[in-house]
């Protein structure tokens, strides 16, 4: 078992055992393949247009394919990042009212606040779904990709936060005792 299974195995005596350790290490695992993800685009990314800009001004030439590229690859690191923020607790969030309240109201606040966000991420996961759909027999001119890969990465990023918030709603206590540690935080 790895250090941050163990604490957060520690951490959470309230939540129940035979599911808990099992969701934490899951919770580990996908955050870590989309951190991986995210970091092979973004070099990816930088590569490309690198590249591509020593060639146009050293050569008078360049790659044509590397700007439609990068734009895929950037629509999909920015949703990666947000369910990674999602996942880790680092999302935007305004708590001048709930901080005001007394405990049980906040439970019940953040309930209602992560039942909205639900709405609003299965909104997105329609909405990507159909623009997935629609356009994936329209291809990019330059590379080739079909165009739904850009509404892909909607889709996949709704999928992946529906999961992340339905859990939160059915097992508030658990929910933080499972987000991953920030870095020079201590469990």
């Amino acid at each position: 078992m790895s250090q941050n299974a163990e604490r957060h195995t520690q951490a959470a005596p309230t939540t129940p055992g035979a599911l808990y350790a099992p969701i934490a290490l899951l919770t580990q695992w996908m955050e870590k393949t989309l951190n991986l993800t995210m970091v092979l685009a973004l070099v990816s990314m930088i590569v490309l247009v690198f590249t591509n800009v020593v060639l146009r001004y050293g050569f008078n030439s360049g790659i044509s394919i590397s700007v439609e590229l990068s734009r895929f690859l950037f629509v999909w690191v920015t949703f990666l990042g947000a369910v990674t923020a999602l996942l880790r607790h680092e999302h935007l969030s305004v708590t001048t009212l709930a901080e005001r309240l007394p405990r049980p109201a906040r439970a019940v606040l953040g309930r209602l606040v992560t039942l909205v966000m639900l709405g609003c991420t299965l909104m997105l996961l329609k909405g990507s779904y159909e623009q997935t759909l629609l356009n994936w027999s329209n291809l990019s001119p330059i590379s080739g990709i079909p165009v739904g890969v850009f509404y892909l990465a909607g889709l996949m990023a709704g999928v992946l936060m529906s999961v992340i918030l339905t859990y939160r709603l059915l097992m508030p206590d658990a929910a933080h005792s499972t987000a991953p540690p920030r870095e020079g935080e201590v469990s």
